[in-house]
């Protein structure tokens, strides 16, 4: 477990890997992005992204999985927010995408004692290192016991 003394501002680290699949893709557009770009395959080739993609939601809950399911995972609360969300490439079936964190800045909670408060950018990137998805996050972390 990372508490918010071992996190370096400045460091960049690599969360995890997940594959990413046509049937995750087609299961979670059918629930919560019922798009066409998403649900069906044929329809999609005929699309500006002219293939079956991820939603980007999709995408940014496969980056909340990989931190929580880290092999060293942040002692985190509490999520306080997402800036500067990015979609800026589609994830496709078969991609292995990899989430990186880097810490943008910390600081001593003011009205939480035992906390800290961390800013991460994350990157989400697949194999070929193409970024799909970056976003700022800021999370309450706890101090170390």
């Amino acid at each position: 477990m990372i508490y918010f003394e071992d996190i370096v501002v400045g460091e960049r680290t690599r969360v995890g890997h997940y594959d990413l699949t046509e049937e995750d893709i087609l299961a979670y557009a059918r629930t919560w992005d019922p798009h066409e770009t998403h649900i069906d395959p044929e329809t999609a080739k005929k699309t500006v992204f002219q293939g079956l993609t991820a939603a980007g939601t999709h995408l940014m809950a496969v980056t909340v999985r990989l931190m929580v399911t880290s092999p060293t995972p942040i002692h985190t609360l509490a999520g306080l927010g997402w800036d500067e969300v990015r979609f800026l490439s589609p994830g496709r079936p078969g991609y292995t995408l990899t989430l990186y964190r880097t810490c943008i800045g910390k600081r001593p909670s003011a009205s939480r004692p035992g906390c800290g408060i961390v800013k991460n950018r994350l990157e989400l990137v697949n194999q070929d290192g193409l970024l799909l998805v970056s976003y700022l996050d800021t999370v309450l972390v706890a101090l170390a016991p």
